[in-house]
């Protein structure tokens, strides 16, 4: 059911193997109703398990890439919520998209412009390679509006920019810059405005031509050993070569290091 009139909308497309994913409400910098979220979950959802895809790309229409939940449109009717209602609803809607961008085994690569706030803020940090322009904003607003933080917040931030970038930005509301993140290490690269797609899209043109199934791997490898011993790292990491190893992308790299050329891996 729509929120509102204007619930926005989630458009998915092909480019090849690559998903393109755009947030399109920009006339309310692409904030998230609830019908865009539950598309989000469902189109990453069969992206997973499509073995077509190589990789996704996720951006925003307009001047803006996300100013996270729709938190006005969804609070300002007259009938209050259920208690309990944001424990039962939350895992299954904005902490699923999160979710679903860090663990899917395919590479993301997130174009922010403008505004990237609270759950779209999220939606940045848990993608493989965000790029932003320089002046983009990156926004916690949590604080400021008067709740604590949701959506990966508290998890994504103290790894990425360490424990006391992520209180300024979860206890302060501090805005960080596109600049600034990059230097912080919250995001991949920082490059002016009118650079932003073509760097975007030559990343994404790199991630998409590489071994897909040893990329996902790595990947998972990666997020698995934020909670595991070294010992339990490398036991893991020995599972996914021996799968790995198993790839026809496997036996194009080792024929093109012989051969001494640039491989042609397909992903398989």
């Amino acid at each position: 059911m729509r929120d509102d009139v204007d619930a926005g909308a989630v458009r998915p497309s092909r480019d090849g193997t690559v998903l393109r994913i755009i947030l399109d409400r920009p006339s309310r910098r692409n904030s998230l109703s609830h019908t865009m979220v539950d598309d989000l979950v469902a189109i990453l959802t069969d992206a997973a398990s499509d073995d077509t895809l190589r990789a996704i790309h996720l951006g925003g229409a307009g001047d803006d890439f996300c100013a996270g939940a729709d938190w006005v449109a969804t609070n300002s009717g007259d009938r209050k919520p259920r208690p309990g209602n944001l424990t039962r609803r939350i895992p299954h809607t904005a902490n699923r998209v999160v979710e679903l961008l860090a663990t899917i085994q395919l590479p993301v690569v997130c174009s922010v412009q403008g505004w990237a706030v609270g759950l779209g803020c999220n939606l940045a940090l848990a993608a493989d390679f965000t790029v932003a322009a320089a002046d983009a904003n990156l926004w916690e607003p949590f604080i400021d509006r008067g709740f604590s933080p949701d959506s990966g917040a508290t998890w994504l931030l103290p790894r990425l920019a360490g424990v006391t970038r992520a209180k300024r930005m979860l206890l302060l509301g501090e805005k960080v810059t596109g600049d600034d993140a990059a230097d912080w290490g919250l995001i991949y690269d920082a490059v002016p405005r009118d650079e932003l797609t073509a760097v975007a899209d030559d990343l994404v043109s790199r991630l998409a031509s590489g071994p897909t199934v040893a990329i996902g791997l790595a990947k998972q490898a990666i997020n698995y050993g934020f909670q595991a011993s070294l010992p339990q790292s490398m036991a893991h990491e020995l599972a996914s070569l021996e799968l790995s190893c198993r790839t026809a992308d496997f036996k194009e790299g080792l024929a093109a290091f012989r051969a001494r050329r640039a491989p042609d891996f397909q992903g398989r």
